[in-house]
């Protein structure tokens, strides 16, 4: 509250659940988040987001125009250039706000890679429904409708917080639901 906006926009990066491209090339998509960066700076952010290789498969590699010649890039890759952006500029707090929502079983596990490394040094808050995005972060908070329900890491809360041991019961019941059809039970 007492930080001037433009010393806010400085210090804080984001990654939200939906990452906006805009109709330029990749690497001025990436170059958003800090314009004096070299082409060797673009392109190690693109690597350590995890996005560099899809990157050359691209018509023009790093001077693709997305959006052109069939240049299209999926949820979990836009959000890959997103970080990419986040790697480039550099600032000591980020916030993740649901970025792997849309990511597919591949792509998550690239973006939760990419947040390891970017994680390194910097204080990143992650706001998610998933709690495989966070259950190793050093500090969760449990929000129920606006309160604070619990504190604490994942063990911790196992332990102390119901509405917390609800949400992980419930998480593990969507990821191992089956269908059944007559006497036939298929594991999904």
């Amino acid at each position: 509250q007492d930080i001037p906006p433009a010393r806010l926009t400085k210090l804080v990066s984001y990654v939200f659940q939906d990452s906006v491209l805009f109709h330029d090339t990749v690497e001025n998509n990436i170059r958003m988040g800090n314009d004096a960066a070299s082409r060797e700076q673009v392109e190690q952010a693109a690597r350590n987001a995890g996005i560099h290789e899809v990157i050359l498969n691209l018509p023009h590699g790093y001077d693709t125009v997305i959006g052109e010649q069939n240049a299209y890039l999926s949820g979990g890759e836009k959000q890959r250039l997103a970080i990419a952006r986040v790697f480039l500029r550099d600032t000591p707090i980020v916030i993740l706000d649901e970025a792997t929502a849309y990511a597919d079983a591949e792509n998550e596990a690239k973006i939760q890679q990419a947040f390891a490394k970017l994680s390194q040094n910097k204080t990143v808050l992650i706001i998610a429904h998933r709690l495989k995005t966070v259950e190793t972060a050093n500090q969760l908070l449990v929000l129920d409708q606006g309160k604070l329900a619990g504190i604490g890491r994942h063990e911790e809360l196992m332990k102390s917080c119901e509405l917390y041991r609800q949400m992980v019961a419930a998480n593990e019941r969507r990821d191992h639901w089956t269908i059944k059809h007559g006497e036939q039970e298929a594991a999904v």
